[in-house]
């Protein structure tokens, strides 16, 4: 049994863990390690958005461009792609990419053709496209999974796994993994601003504020048997739906700034087996609350708990974030009002 802190990022503590010293937990779970020389992450979503289905072929063929760009020298070591529907009714196709150095992002988000996409006024019709990148220092995240092989996300890029470690199920497991919270509560500081440009009205930046946190929440049905499968999409994911659509739709009321519940697709737009929750917080700790208190994530709680022996190969994971203002960055351009961060965002002209 060791820490989910690594050794090199673990110091003296004077905050508590919210488990005793000789907690033992039920069962396995391990977390992603880096090497020292990783130092900070890159976690970029890159989306298409549009709102009649006769807008989908070129909404694909947008986010193939946007893989092809990955393809690019500095490009992510991981990617996924995945769509979802929005409050609004609007439907969105996102690629995620992952760097483990942020001067290699740096280097792929200003190539010519990756700038000049994103820099041109023309646009396609019926299209808004947003690109929401937080990069975390390795004490401001952490990550869990039941499993050890193919880590989804920021796992895909890291260096492999630990051993068995002590802080997981438990309330408040989720903070106790975070290496900064060995000193620091990460109190959130600050609102988030929106900065229209006039010459540009389509577009779009928001600046986040210090210890927004993002939870990437991820179920992998892919492998399970056909009565696992039923039971899992029949049982558990209806009450995982409900959770995600109360967030979605009313999660300011919670400190939930943004919720996409996704589906990971194909480039040609085919579902695949797995899904994610992509949110972000006003901070960890509202976060927290919520999943320790509120009913629709209790009862999600409880749905699976109640199932988990007879769900063997379904894969469950998370990654969580908590990232200073300096490290995030929003920007919209032809998205409706409520998309991500716009919503909550207050606008300083």
């Amino acid at each position: 049994m060791e820490s989910a802190i690594d050794r090199h990022l673990q110091c003296p503590r004077t905050l508590s863990r919210r488990a005793p010293d000789d907690y033992r937990p039920p069962f396995p779970i391990v977390v992603a390690r880096a090497s020292e020389d990783v130092t900070q992450v890159v976690m970029a979503y890159v989306g298409v958005q549009y709102r009649d289905g006769e807008h989908r072929w070129e909404a694909l063929e947008a986010l193939r461009r946007i893989v092809d760009d990955f393809a690019l020298d500095d490009g992510p070591g991981h990617h996924d792609t995945t769509e979802h529907r929005d409050a609004a009714g609007y439907d969105n196709l996102v690629a995620v990419g992952y760097w483990r150095d942020p001067a290699a992002y740096r280097r792929w988000r200003d190539h010519p053709q990756v700038a000049g996409r994103w820099e041109s006024d023309e646009r396609i019709d019926g299209l808004g496209f947003f690109r929401e990148v937080v990069a975390p220092r390795v004490d401001r995240f952490e990550t869990l999974y039941p499993f050890a092989d193919d880590l989804p996300g920021v796992g895909a890029v890291m260096d492999g796994v630990s051993g068995e470690v002590s802080e997981h199920a438990y309330w408040g497991s989720m903070r106790d993994r975070v290496p900064r919270s060995q000193t620091d509560r990460m109190a959130p500081d600050g609102t988030l601003t929106a900065l229209p440009d006039p010459a540009r009205p389509d577009r779009v930046v928001v600046r986040g504020h210090d210890n927004v946190a993002l939870i990437r929440s991820g179920q992998d049905w892919s492998r399970t048997e056909p009565g696992e499968r039923e039971l899992y999409l029949h049982d558990v994911e209806p009450e995982l739906r409900e959770a995600m659509d109360f967030l979605r739709d009313r999660g300011e009321r919670v400190g939930c700034y943004s919720n996409r519940y996704v589906r990971n697709i194909d480039l040609d737009g085919h579902p695949l087996d797995q899904t994610y929750a992509i949110s972000h917080w006003r901070s960890l700790d509202r976060l927290e609350r919520w999943a320790e208190s509120h009913p629709t994530h209790l009862s999600l709680f409880v749905a699976y708990v109640r199932r988990a022996r007879r769900l063997p190969l379904l894969r469950l994971y998370h990654e969580v974030s908590v990232v200073e203002a300096a490290d995030q960055s929003y920007e919209y351009v032809g998205c409706h009002p409520a998309t991500g961060m716009l919503r909550d965002a207050e606008s300083i002209i």
